[in-house]
């Protein structure tokens, strides 16, 4: 593959002897008798078992009864079991561990609404509600096994529907706030749902949207959907099913008066207690399943030991409920003790820069950002940025997608000021991460400081499965499963085998293209499924967006491979220009800059100017929504969109000549 301009070799960034010594990182390495992160991978390579035993006792994972062995491969590596014959609940570690502690009585959530209404919740607060609500679905039958969909916003009673409903030993199924009928209707009766959670109403972009509703029609094709259960937020007209459906308050009206009497349901460790809906351009979304035992310690290696969240850090990273953020920040920033800050509604609205309002406003310390926020927020005017004190942040964190050079420089500089260590984070929802930056390795652009430990991840050959040599980029796959390793799919044994494990004997095949330079430092460089070969010649759609963004012209761009007679697939890139760009010119520009950086059999075939283009709520791009779009195939599944209006501005900014 070409050489990646959106990473270079200088380092930008080392992290002092206080950050070093400080960091939980170091506290577990010294722990576990080893002095480099090296070497601590090496250890959880060789001994699966032994390391994640460690990582469970360093943690402080509660159980009822402990298990008996730690990881079962009798199975194979694709079921692998976890801690079998222990007994805990997700529950027990996030809520009912503080109750004997000073953290009990301090901020465990932060939301601020659209409207800047602000509500506070201590740890002992959010216990209530949701053992108020455990009290209420019990009432209702619910239980052990059941499994309960969630249809809500950013919302401090989302938290608590997540915490009531893996209380009781049911499973929950968040879904996207966004979603409509025929999308919430197909994951309630994939996931063989028996009562859904929502609300009924609430703000988006300064408009009231009636949930309630979409519900309603949604569960007209899911009459295995007993119990509604609805929080009354922002009135909105809906109808009512009386017997089916239920408000939140009185549903929960009767609760003792000591949270402590309604008990956590004790359950098998590696239990599921959390269904997650990934859902791709076609095809049904897949059920990922993950248990009590096994999300919130990943998330908590992930989050806390490699990235270093801790007690006390104000954690921000706008996403939504329905997707693995949302859960990563309710388990993963409660089991360490973190105070989460929800926002209601989008991260530029009502103000363009209302993200870094919020970092000011709630002196966040730890900040989840996505690459796509980070270009949106580069056309924001230089005054603008100068007013906000982001001087709280201590750590900043990214998934989602690879970073451009100029993208990550800018967040790295304008938003860090060169402070705040910048870390990349890859993996998704079937496992958490699987590359991970720390706060004890220097920083270079875009890079990963190496494997989140216990996933023995490597950069292979796609055709061989070995190992390829520093500078060659390969598959990204994990050699070993990691406890945080979806449990299956829902349901749907063989996909999950032909999905991950069919490509390459005994390896999970990500779907990513990695790296690995001389000094040690990891690259991610999109999909692989994603490539584009031009000529005989291979790169990733990334490397053309970077030198796209590079010319300043641009607020944000997507490239993608079309047929083409001679070349075999030849590029199209289409841009969304910033307000003062001159498009007449600016096309050749654009085409100049791709050209020069990898030559001229890159030279685009079309560059077009689109309104937007086609994200997920957490602002991620659609790459191959926007490839159907263009030449004019089925798109599938949009239901994920937050703006589906961009596929037909796509579709209409087609020459004649594609239809």
């Amino acid at each position: 593959m070409q050489a990646d301009p959106t990473t270079e070799s200088s380092i930008v960034w080392r992290p002092d002897a206080a950050m070093v010594q400080q960091a939980n990182l170091t506290r577990f390495m010294q722990a576990q008798g080893v002095d480099s992160f090296e070497a601590l991978n090496d250890r959880a390579n060789q001994d699966p078992e032994e390391f994640h035993d460690a990582l469970i006792r360093f943690l402080d994972y509660r159980f009822e009864r402990p298990y008996a062995r730690v990881l079962d491969l009798d199975q194979g590596r694709p079921f692998a079991r976890w801690c079998v014959g222990g007994v805990t609940n997700v529950v027990t570690n996030c809520l009912d561990r503080w109750r004997t502690s000073a953290r009990y009585d301090q901020a465990a959530l932060v939301w601020e609404g659209e409207d800047s209404t602000v509500t506070t919740w201590t740890f002992a607060d959010l216990d209530h509600e949701t053992c108020r609500l455990a009290w209420g679905l019990r009432k209702l039958g619910i239980g052990r096994g059941d499994v309960v969909g969630m249809y809500l916003p950013n919302l401090p009673h989302a938290a608590a529907a997540m915490l009531a409903v893996a209380k009781i030993g049911a499973i929950v199924l968040p879904m996207f706030s966004g979603f409509g009928a025929e999308a919430i209707a197909q994951r309630l009766k994939d996931g063989r749902a028996v009562a859904v959670i929502t609300v009924d109403g609430s703000l988006r972009r300064g408009k009231a949207v009636g949930a309630k509703t979409v519900v309603d029609h949604a569960l007209v094709q899911c009459p295995n959907v007993r119990h509604v259960v609805v929080l009354r937020h922002l009135a909105a007209p809906h109808d009512w099913v009386y017997g089916r459906d239920h408000w939140w308050d009185e549903l929960a009206s009767d609760v003792p008066v000591d949270v402590a009497d309604v008990a956590t349901e004790p359950m098998a460790a590696d239990a599921p207690f959390l269904l997650m809906f990934t859902s791709g351009t076609s095809g049904k979304p897949k059920g990922v399943v993950h248990s009590h035992c096994g999300f919130p310690i990943k998330t908590a290696l992930d989050l806390s030991i490699c990235m270093d969240l801790k007690a006390g850090d104000r954690f921000l990273w706008m996403s939504d409920m329905g997707w693995l953020v949302g859960p990563m920040l309710v388990f993963g920033g409660l089991l360490v003790g973190a105070t989460v800050v929800l926002a209601e509604g989008a991260p530029n609205y009502p103000q363009p820069d209302r993200l870094w309002r919020l970092v000011e406003r709630h002196r966040v310390t730890y900040l989840g950002v996505a690459p796509t926020i980070a270009r949106l927020s580069m056309s924001l005017p230089d005054a603008t940025l100068a007013d906000r004190d982001l001087s709280s942040l201590r750590v900043m964190i990214s998934t989602g997608e690879p970073w451009t050079l100029e993208a990550w420089r800018w967040t790295f500089e304008r938003i860090g000021k060169g402070r705040v260590p910048l870390l990349n984070f890859s993996g998704g929802t079937e496992m958490g991460g699987i590359l991970t930056g720390t706060v004890i390795h220097p920083l270079k652009p875009c890079a990963f400081a190496g494997p989140v430990p216990g996933t023995g991840a490597d950069v292979v050959d796609a055709n061989s499965g070995e190992s390829v040599p520093v500078g060659v980029t390969g598959e990204l796959v994990m050699r070993t499963p990691t406890i945080g390793l979806t449990r299956g799919l829902w349901f749907d044994r063989a996909r999950y085998l032909d999905s991950y494990w069919s490509r390459l004997p005994d390896l999970w095949v990500h779907g990513d293209f990695a790296s690995r330079d001389a000094d040690g430092m990891w690259y991610v460089h999109g999909r692989s499924d994603d490539t584009l070969k031009i000529a005989g010649k291979r790169t990733g759609p990334a490397e053309i967006e970077a030198l796209l963004m590079a010319t300043g012209l641009l607020e944000d761009a997507v490239t993608i491979g079309v047929p083409d007679p001679i070349k075999g697939t030849a590029v199209v890139c289409l841009c969304v220009a910033r307000p003062e760009t001159d498009r007449e010119t600016a096309v050749k520009t654009l085409s100049s800059a791709v050209t020069a950086g990898l030559g001229g059999a890159f030279k685009p075939a079309d560059v077009v100017f689109v309104p937007d283009l086609p994200r997920t709520r957490n602002m991620k791009l659609m790459r191959r929504v926007v490839r159907t779009a263009w030449l004019g195939e089925e798109a599938g599944d949009l239901s994920t969109l937050v703006n589906p209006e961009a596929v037909q501005a796509i579709r209409d900014a087609r020459p004649a000549t594609t239809s």
